[in-house]
Parts: C-alpha cells; structure tokens; sequence
C-alpha cells in the first residue's frame, strides 16, 4: 500500500504541473482585474513579475517540462526538483497571503484570481508533502498508469478530490465557462462602486483598527481618497507623547475586504517617516 501511495503521487503532481502549464498559457488574467503593481509608488515584485507574459510563459514551459519528466523517468533529480519546486511556490503563496492578500497566486494562470487565501496555502502545503512522499516512488508516472492498479486508482481518486475542495480556481473556471456569477456579471474592485459606509464598515469590524482604536483621537478622518482598489482614511494619533497620523487602507473588493495600516510622524515633528507599512 505504501508503494501504491508514492507511486500516486507522481501521476497526480505530473497533473497538476501540466494543469498548470496549460491554464498559464491559454487563461490569462483579465487586465481589467482592477490590482495594481504599485502601492503609494512602492512596486509589488511578486505581482509585477507574474503580470510579464514572458516571465508567465516561462514558469508554464518549466512546469510542463517538469510534469512530462515525471512521467517518462524515475530519476531522483527529477523528483527532487519537483520536490524544490512545490515549496518554493509554498513560500511564495504564503508571502502573497501576508504582503499582497487582495492578489491572486496565479498558479493556474488567469484562473487563479482570488485573493490568496488559507485555501490556497494548505493546498500549496500538501502539493510539496506529496513531492516529498513520491521521491522514494519505484515507478515513472507512464509505467504507473500502465500498470493501472485499484489501489492507485483510489489514491489518486480521494486526492484529487481533496485538492479540488481546496482550490477556488474551480468557481473562476464555471464563472468563465458560464459567463456569470451568482447570475450577474462580476465587477472589477477598481470600477465597484463602494460607498463610504461600507469602508467604515469594513475598518470598523477589522483587526487592525481595533489595535489602534484607543490612539485615535479623532472620530472623523483627516483625509479620505480612493486609489484602485482601495480606499484610505487618514486618523490623527497619539503614541504617548508623540503626535502621529495612521493612514488605514481599505480593500474596495466585493467580497474578503481587508485592512491594512501605516504609522506617519505628523509633519513638523522630529524623525518624521513611515514606522509601519501599508
């Protein structure tokens, strides 16, 4: 049974890695999805480079290449640099989720437009334990579907259905298939029509202006202006007895809205400069 599950493993990564390949090259993000690469000037490099075609094209030819290795050999090179590869992108969708979450991984290319979420993490995770478990795998992924054991067929049956609860690619792909969502069509967060309310709202019931609730000093915001998919609310703040401003942005996304904060020393003060970024 073990050998049964290693040898799974390599036809269900070559898969996934050729899925990949597949939906980078036909599926490309809509460039209306209203993200930016920049931030207050500042470019978002795991963003920016996923948004090159060229740089698109070429992680698509790496993966498929990788895939159809792990089908005609069983050499331990091959194994181990799909091994390398799944944790490498482990780290990079999990970075995404703490530095960009309001972008998607764009694993599976333009399908892959949801905010990255502890979906996509855990799906990432378990893609690398299954990279690590087929190492020791005695077959090639054709010789494995040749042999076409009950015992694999099962294996590959229950996982696929595991990696399918956790990938939203799913509904992006009957979004696209069908045109629609929830039987109307889907707004890019940049063009959504968000009213003020609903970023008060959304900062209001947040984390982050809980933290930093109390330090406010003003129930009305300073400033207020809205970049893309963002809304910002400048707030006039004390750290004991410094003077500072907490700049709060905002997603303006339909759904998964986040907040996130920066601390300014107000202008005219000592070592005035950005403590926290956005």
């Amino acid at each position: 049974m073990v050998t049964a599950f290693q040898n799974a493993q390599v036809v269900l990564l070559a898969a996934v890695l050729l899925a990949a390949c597949l939906a980078k090259l036909a599926v490309r993000e809509p460039a209306a999805a209203g993200r930016t690469t920049h931030v207050h000037g500042v470019p978002l490099r795991v963003t920016a480079l996923r948004r090159r075609r060229g740089a698109a094209v070429g992680v698509a030819v790496a993966e498929g290449l990788l895939g159809l290795a792990l089908l005609v050999t069983s050499h331990l090179s091959v194994r181990v640099a799909t091994a390398a590869a799944f944790a490498v992108a482990t780290w990079a969708v999990s970075e995404m989720r703490t530095h960009r979450p309001d972008a998607g991984c764009g694993c599976f290319g333009g399908l892959s437009d949801k905010r990255v979420g502890r979906r996509s993490v855990a799906r990432a995770m378990l893609f690398t334990g299954a990279a690590i478990a087929a190492l020791s795998a005695p077959l090639a992924g054709m010789d494995v579907l040749r042999a076409g054991t009950a015992q694999v067929g099962l294996v590959v049956t229950v996982e696929l259905g595991l990696f399918a609860a956790l990938s939203p690619e799913l509904g992006t792909l009957v979004r696209r298939l069908f045109g629609r969502q929830g039987g109307r069509p889907r707004v890019p967060c940049a063009r959504r029509r968000s009213t003020l309310g609903e970023t008060y709202a959304t900062l209001h019931d947040s984390d982050v202006w809980a933290a930093y609730e109390n330090l406010v000093m003003s129930a009305v915001p300073l400033d207020v202006w809205r970049e893309g998919c963002w809304r910002f609310l400048v707030y006039p703040a004390r750290f004991g007895e410094r003077e500072v401003e907490i700049v709060f942005a905002v997603s303006t996304a339909e759904r998964d809205r986040v907040v996130r904060s920066a601390v300014l020393e107000r202008e005219g003060t000592a070592g005035a400069g950005l403590s926290r970024g956005l």
